[in-house]
């Protein structure tokens, strides 16, 4: 079953987004869940956060990072991905925590600060706040793509303040911390942020739930590529996860993992660019 590109929008310089046609997938999505793409025969197996799930159809942000993700960016409105299997993942539970915060700064924690605010507000008795990090305001994605139609309070953040707060969405945690407006906080995003934030939260003994985005070879539990280690026991973020809590994570080793890959990650671009590479590869 081939699945037509109905929707494809650049976000910004990098980052772009893509509707496909995928109703199995759209029917039993849950806000954290994501989707594993294929592009074409034989093509690799790539992993992606879900946004939203509408009329048989799921949108995904996507960044031009890697080999798969760049020349996926050349499909346009018509064309017809190989294969969309999902949803993969476990989905926080949701019900009511009261105070909730969700914090992104990358495009896969961004996807689902949309999803997941959504689907809190909606139930009585949260209070759900949102912040949102980019680069520059160049970087910031349309209005309708962020969540702020979904939140109670929200803040747009850039690092080198041409937009909205001048910094990170720690600094503007720290201070609702500090208000005692928190009991909940969601993050995803660029990993050594997490860290840093597990550390930031741990002192205010709030719970904090955060996407880990490791390389994924099949995404079925099978190759191992994406373990992590929680309270030093070993999990899976494709089975297991993506959602964990933070101040369990090793997130030393989460970092140190993501580096092995980068060399392969490095020679699959630059085969690519060359047209040496067949359209199966690396993200």
């Amino acid at each position: 079953m081939k699945h037509r590109i109905t929707r494809k929008e650049d976000l910004n310089a990098a980052d772009y987004l893509i509707e496909v046609e995928a109703s199995m997938v759209a029917e039993r999505f849950l806000p954290g869940n994501f989707a594993v793409l294929i592009t074409v025969p034989r093509g690799e197996r790539i992993p992606m956060s879900i946004q939203k799930a509408e009329d048989g159809k799921i949108t995904m942000l996507i960044k031009k990072l890697g080999k798969t993700s760049v020349e996926l960016d050349s499909f346009e409105v018509g064309d017809s991905l190989e294969a969309v299997i999902g949803p993969m993942g476990n989905s926080p539970e949701l019900k009511r925590y009261g105070n909730i915060v969700f914090a992104s700064d990358l495009v896969c924690g961004h996807a689902e600060n949309y999803a997941l605010c959504k689907a809190l507000q909606e139930i009585e008795g949260n209070h759900v706040t949102s912040i949102q990090t980019f680069p520059t305001k160049a970087d910031i994605y349309p209005k309708k793509e962020l969540s702020e139609a979904f939140c109670d309070e929200y803040y747009l953040t850039t690092l080198d303040g041409s937009c909205g707060i001048k910094g990170h969405y720690t600094e503007v945690l720290k201070d609702l911390l500090d208000e005692g407006k928190v009991d909940i906080i969601f993050a995803g995003g660029d990993i050594p942020a997490l860290r840093d934030l597990a550390g930031l939260t741990e002192p205010y003994g709030v719970p904090t739930i955060v996407t880990v985005r490791q390389i994924m070879i099949d995404a079925t539990g099978m190759c191992g590529s994406c373990r992590v280690f929680v309270d030093g026991e070993m999990k899976l973020t494709c089975i297991d996860g993506p959602m964990f809590d933070a101040h369990k994570l090793n997130f030393e080793d989460i970092i140190n993992r993501m580096a092995m890959f980068k060399e392969k990650e490095t020679r699959a671009m630059e085969y690519y660019n060359k047209k040496i590479l067949p359209s199966v590869g690396f993200t």
